[in-house]
């Protein structure tokens, strides 16, 4: 193990992380369910409806607070979120059970590409953002210690 090697990396600190990724897919790649479109507005709706009359039986109104729209919008997002990503984690499918499905062999593969061009895409964020971190970094220095921590 090298220096640059850390928990979970790959073997060789050479090969090719979505290589890596590629040879674990049978063990750490699902596909999930997940809702969109008008599902996703249609339960924040039932939720912004749900928020403000559990409210109004407690008192709270538009006459009373008149942000209340605003903050059960919010709180109808969090409660939409929670509902369909605790469906989504339940209801996860293995990538072999999709391949037999579909009859597509070539998922993995695409996968892979895509792993590839989003992991080239953040190294080259993370490098445009580099003339910036020297400074960034001053707070994550050493704390100054004996003599020159006094001076």
């Amino acid at each position: 193990m090298t220096d640059n090697d850390g928990p979970g990396s790959a073997e060789s600190p050479r090969e090719d992380i979505s290589t890596a990724l590629a040879r674990l897919m049978p063990r750490d790649l699902v596909f999930a369910l997940r809702f969109v479109g008008e599902s996703q507005h249609l339960m924040q709706t039932h939720f912004q409806h749900f928020i403000l009359t559990e409210l109004a039986a407690t008192g709270v109104t538009q006459d009373t607070h008149p942000m209340i729209h605003a903050f059960a919008e919010r709180h109808a997002l969090m409660l939409r979120d929670f509902v369909f990503s605790g469906v989504s984690l339940s209801r996860q499918f293995r990538i072999e059970e999709v391949e037999q499905l579909t009859g597509d062999t070539m998922i993995r593969v695409d996968v892979w590409d895509q792993l590839r061009d989003h992991v080239v895409m953040a190294e080259h964020q993370f490098r445009t953002q580099l003339p910036e971190l020297p400074t960034i970094l001053e707070a994550w220095k050493a704390p100054a210690t004996g003599d020159a921590a006094h001076r």
